[in-house]
């Protein structure tokens, strides 16, 4: 009997913990795996020791985010995407709202133990996720790219602070890569969007996508290779790596303008994403080589 109970007991908090990665599952590849290897590049006192505090330091906050974000509109949910875990039916509107103010106090705890930079990342994370989502931040394509690209650069400072040592802080070189970084993501992230460019449309969201949608996707042939130049001259990379980086932002970039389907587009993303983690490698270069 006992064993039967724990038996039971262990499935339910197996599923809970399903439900609760499941609000982080699409951000794996897109978000905590790119930001995490910019957190480990650039951190100035890397600690191997911490190195798995930066992905949970990522993780929770995007956890955070995440769910404040897919309980705006489940029924969009409902119908784009029903896999996720409010339209699959594993956990209510109300339940996942306690879960996601739940979040806030836990993070800045959380951060609070890394010291004040990290503390000053959570709290203007918290911040924009309220204006983001509850304040409806991302229904104008201008304000989410910005605020998206600050909560990217927020998780960049948390998570490289995370992987370093005891009470380590962001230098002058990590505080240049969160700026390039977030600047490059503001100016491209549009990348991900044109992929649900069709029920934006349908629910009057206005990215720019569905704003300029030519411009849009020209735009990605032109940013991408440029990003590539800049971010490789800035982090000196040698000639040969920089050919090739720049090649392959080429080829990412011209995919968007010849390629516009559905199914193309999901696949351009992909490698727009392997193009992102491409350059978040490089402030790594630099300290390896140059730096200190």
């Amino acid at each position: 009997m006992f064993s039967q109970a724990l038996i039971v007991r262990a499935d339910s908090i197996a599923r809970h913990l399903e439900t609760v990665f499941l609000f982080t599952k699409n951000d794996v590849r897109t978000t905590l795996i790119p930001v995490t290897i910019f957190a480990l590049s650039a951190a100035h006192k890397y600690d191997p020791v911490h190195a798995w505090q930066a992905p949970l330091w990522i993780w929770l906050h995007l956890l955070q985010f995440n769910i404040a974000n897919q309980i705006q509109d489940p029924e969009e949910d409902r119908k784009n995407k029903p896999s996720r875990p409010i339209p699959a039916g594993r956990i209510s509107v109300d339940s996942a709202a306690d879960i996601r103010w739940v979040m806030v106090p836990v993070c800045l705890m959380l951060s609070l133990w890394y010291g004040t930079q990290a503390l000053l990342a959570s709290t203007v994370f918290a911040v924009l996720t309220i204006w983001y989502n509850e304040l409806n931040g991302d229904k104008m394509g201008l304000s989410k790219n910005v605020l998206t690209a600050i909560l990217y650069g927020c998780l960049e400072v948390g998570g490289t602070i995370a992987a370093g040592s005891c009470n380590s802080c962001i230098d002058k070189a990590g505080a240049l890569a969160v700026a390039l970084s977030s600047t490059a993501f503001a100016t491209t992230l549009h990348a991900q969007d044109f992929k649900d460019e069709e029920g934006d449309r349908l629910t009057g969201r206005r990215t720019l996508p569905t704003i300029f949608p030519k411009a849009a996707r020209f735009s990605m042939m032109v940013g991408i290779p440029l990003w590539s130049f800049v971010l490789s001259r800035v982090w000196k990379l040698d000639a040969l790596s920089t050919a090739a980086f720049v090649a392959y932002g080429a080829f990412v970039g011209t995919r968007f303008v010849m390629y516009n389907t559905v199914g193309a587009d999901k696949q351009s993303c992909k490698f727009y994403s392997l193009w992102y983690s491409l350059g978040h490698l490089l402030p790594g270069y630099w300290r390896f080589f140059y730096g200190v």
